[in-house]
């Protein structure tokens, strides 16, 4: 049996290592830019009959007072305009709703948040804590599932394969993240957090799939651990892009039509369910003959 897909694994490692790389150096040098509900701070979404410069709706708010801060405006649509503020009294909110009004007329607040730094503290520290137990106990029932395979690689380490694929497909995504937020402002909230969860359990799921392909033919199919691994790829390889293509054909049409609201959920998850198909078929697999042949080559 050929066995072109996995003999080509240097070339998906180079694929991988690089967009890894690339990511970790943008991580690294700009990080991620927290929105509201992490550092706290207040929004304020609003709609104008003619949408006013950004210059003059600055100039609009500056005018109430000279302590807002560094303020974020963003225009949205046509005819509306996001304000990012640290946190304002109840007092300054109507203040900046009546200056907006006496400036360009009228108009009509869609959205505002405040939260404090201490809620957004709050939130900050549960999103990552569900991460990391939503990690550990996906790793604990992969090894469970698989405990009936033992030769040639232990049920464990396809639990940790896993893992290092879904962990490189998450990195691609904050890689996208932190050169967004540097280059264009964009900031990451609780809808992002939420991607990178779902983006989790759709990785995990396609790179299952082919893990318990492996395991079936370990069983019953002859041939080399490499030729298995193979022909584990080639059996589940139409299902796994025909599911990632008409999920990503919903997302896609969700991100181009669903307006600016639905951009952070839908976005990281597009570029994650991408490279997730990529790493599931060509890099979690094939780690698994790189981590026999280690292991072959340790114990002679």
């Amino acid at each position: 049996m050929k066995t072109t897909l996995v003999n080509l694994r240097p070339a998906w490692y180079a694929i991988a290592g690089a967009l890894a790389l690339a990511s970790l150096v943008m991580l690294f040098a700009w990080g991620l830019k927290q929105g509201i509900e992490f550092t706290g701070g207040t929004l304020m979404a609003v709609r104008f009959e003619t949408r006013p410069s950004i210059a003059d709706a600055d100039a609009a708010l500056r005018n109430v007072a000279d302590d807002l801060g560094s303020i974020v405006i963003q225009p949205a649509g046509e005819k509306d305009i996001q304000f990012r503020l640290k946190t304002v009294s109840e007092e300054k909110h109507q203040a900046i709703l009546t200056s907006l009004r006496e400036r360009f007329g009228e108009v009509t607040e869609l959205r505002y948040d405040a939260i404090g730094p201490s809620i957004g503290y709050e939130i900050r520290s549960k999103a990552l804590n569900g991460l990391g137990i939503s990690l550990l106990a996906i790793l604990i029932y992969i090894a469970y599932a698989f405990r009936g395979v033992s030769a040639p690689v232990e049920s464990w380490k396809y639990g940790v394969v896993t893992i290092l694929a879904s962990g490189f497909v998450v990195l691609i995504p904050l890689g996208l993240y932190a050169f967004l937020g540097h280059q264009y402002g964009i900031e990451i909230g609780t809808p992002f957090v939420a991607a990178i969860l779902t983006i989790i359990g759709y990785s995990i799921t396609d790179t299952i799939v082919v893990m318990d392909r492996i395991r079936e033919n370990l069983q019953k199919a002859k041939g080399t651990f490499k030729e298995i691994v193979e022909m584990s790829i080639r059996q589940t390889f139409v299902r796994s892009i025909t599911n990632s293509m008409a999920t990503l054909l919903t997302l896609v049409a969700i991100f181009l039509y669903g307006g600016d609201t639905l951009d952070e959920f839908t976005l990281p998850l597009i570029v994650g369910i991408t490279v997730g198909t990529f790493a599931s078929m060509l890099i979690a697999s094939p780690l698994l003959i790189t981590i026999d042949k280690l292991g072959q080559r340790f114990k002679k």
